[in-house]
């Protein structure tokens, strides 16, 4: 397995699945490059599985064309697009070795005994599983068969492996180190990875690139920090981090936009996006809150609310915030800070620089309903 491997890029060009009425894709389209760490977020029934499942052709296209490595695919069967694929629930053969389930793609291939050997002991080694190599599955903990499934996947040199949500069955603190291991091996091998996750938290760990999804569409694609910085959509700001959230009516003053909370004014930075009805996203490290009647400062914005929870996270305090018109506000705050209690009344600022004014689609952070993830 050569250490310089590059991977192939991907192509997914207006492409369309549909099962009966129901419309899984929509004419969606993305390039992925060469050697990227591209991740499909979104919540379930978005369309994220159904696309990673369209590139590994498991399932057929409605419309459009997929290419890997500038070859269109759409007419060939899985077998024969040469990806890797893991699945969260690892399919590994029950009656082989850790060694013979990882050997088994390349015997397929008809690729010699020694040269699957040799191939077998260098995966192993890189997955951390050389002592391991005679045991059975049944003999191995979650995280070690998961290993083995990601060991078989590259074992034979693909240029793009799927993973689709591989970490789902692990608890939290092994699911941050195989992050770590996966993150680990995409920069060793240089292979085009695509993962699918419903965790925001695990995508911008592990990302190059974000796809996000929403009802079949992709909403935006960007690194973690444009998604969470610079949502383009009120959906994308809701799914990527924690936000609070303003919406009311609107109106335009010079080059800014006054939005009324309640009783209250806020000013938001830049005209309104589109006719319809705005909304003003705040990240909670953003938020400052200080006690009522706390001097206004140049530039910023204030609400007033009450504390509602507050919840220690060891290297801060999360806050929960009633505004006054029963908005639900929420805000991280240091140590070093003022202690807040339950009830109190509270001044909610932030300067109007660091709000995000996008148009209000109505998105909430429930999950979507279906079967087509």
């Amino acid at each position: 397995m050569a250490d310089t491997q590059r991977g192939a890029a991907v192509d997914i060009r207006s492409v369309t699945k549909t099962y009966g009425d129901f419309t899984a894709l929509d004419d969606i389209s993305l390039r992925i490059e060469a050697g990227q760490f591209m991740t499909f977020l979104g919540p379930s029934g978005s369309g994220k599985t159904t696309t990673l499942n369209v590139i590994a052709g498991f399932t057929e296209l409605t419309a459009g064309e997929i290419l890997i490595g500038e070859r269109s695919v759409g007419n060939l069967p899985a077998h024969k697009r040469n990806v890797g694929v893991v699945f969260q629930h690892y399919a590994l053969f029950p009656h082989m070795t850790v060694a013979g389930n990882i050997a088994y793609p390349l015997k397929l291939r008809r690729v010699p005994k020694p040269e699957r050997a040799r191939r077998v002991a260098e995966v192993l080694e890189m997955v951390h599983l050389t002592d391991f190599s005679h045991r059975y599955p049944a003999e191995l903990s979650g995280g070690q068969q998961q290993r083995v499934a990601l060991a078989r996947a590259l074992v034979f040199d693909p240029p793009l492996l799927l993973m689709d949500e591989p970490l789902g069955a692990l608890d939290k603190k092994l699911r941050e180190w195989l992050q770590l291991e996966i993150k680990r091996i995409h920069r060793e091998l240089g292979t085009t990875f695509v993962y699918v996750t419903h965790d925001q938290e695990e995508a911008l760990a592990l990302s190059d690139r974000i796809a996000v999804f929403n009802k079949g569409r992709i909403e935006q694609v960007g690194s973690g920090h444009d998604l969470y910085e610079r949502p383009e959509t009120l959906f994308v700001g809701r799914f990527i981090g924690e936000s609070t959230v303003l919406s009311g009516p609107h109106e335009v003053r010079g080059d800014e936009t006054a939005m009324q909370i309640g009783d209250e004014w806020v000013v938001c930075p830049g005209l309104p996006l589109g006719d319809g009805r705005q909304a003003l996203l705040v990240r909670p490290e953003k938020i400052t809150l200080r006690r009522t009647g706390s001097d206004l400062r140049p530039g910023e914005n204030r609400l007033t609310g009450r504390v509602s929870e507050a919840i220690y996270l060891g290297s801060g305090v999360k806050y929960e915030v009633t505004l006054a018109d029963g908005t639900r506000g929420v805000a991280r705050m240091t140590l070093t800070e003022d202690r807040l209690a339950l009830g109190d009344g509270v001044d909610v600022c932030w300067m109007q620089q660091d709000a995000r004014l996008l148009a209000d689609d109505g998105s909430s952070l429930g999950e979507q309903s279906g079967d087509h993830g």
